[in-house]
């Protein structure tokens, strides 16, 4: 490649990336329902066309901020099962920083896991970064639990519930801890469910 193409490259990714940026401010500041091609190519200061030639669309620029945000998730949560006190406790400290990840950003969390987004869970086109969130949670059980990925998503299914029912406050946020521990204490105290000793 040369020098003037991989400039242009990484121009390219830098355009990209700014775009992603952008999204991610303006739902911060405004919401998702802020968030149009047309906002985005005045805030970034390109065309439309431009933005288009990253983009195919607001669902695509949805799904490249859901990926930047698995990314932080992926290494939200393994900084928190790394710091676990003892190696038993790293179920709940990934549970707690998923929930607290989910509070502290929630303009992130939405097209992450609420908004239409172009992303695949459990299959061949998951993205690596969903993947990694996911093997966090995998990683709190022993490595000859066959289930161990069943009881990984059982538990993310019901903290996502957790997240969003606590997050339209759906359900008070005072039981929070009771209803972490009751969830941590009813997978890990079944047979084939002990997280790694």
């Amino acid at each position: 490649m040369s020098a003037i193409s991989e400039r242009r490259e990484r121009e390219r990714a830098h355009r990209h990336q700014l775009i992603i940026a952008a999204a991610r401010e303006l739902a911060e500041a405004e919401g998702w329902e802020a968030v149009t091609t047309r906002r985005l190519a005045e805030r970034v200061e390109y065309s439309q066309p431009v933005l288009y030639s990253h983009f195919n669309g607001k669902n695509a620029i949805v799904t490249a901020v859901a990926i930047d945000g698995f990314s932080e998730l992926a290494a939200h949560l393994r900084r928190a099962r790394e710091a676990a006190p003892e190696p038993g406790q790293a179920l709940r400290a990934v549970c707690r920083a998923y929930l607290d990840f989910a509070t502290e950003r929630p303009a992130l969390y939405q097209p992450m896991f609420v908004l239409p987004a172009e992303l695949k869970f459990a299959s061949a086109e998951t993205p690596p970064p969903l993947r990694a969130a996911f093997g966090e949670f995998v990683s709190c059980f022993r490595p000859d639990n066959e289930r161990r990925e069943l009881f990984a998503e059982v538990i993310w299914r019901v903290l996502h519930g957790m997240a969003v029912l606590s997050g339209s406050d759906r359900i008070p946020p005072a039981g929070q801890e009771e209803r972490l521990a009751f969830l941590v204490t009813r997978i890990a105290d079944t047979p084939s469910g002990p997280t790694v000793p």
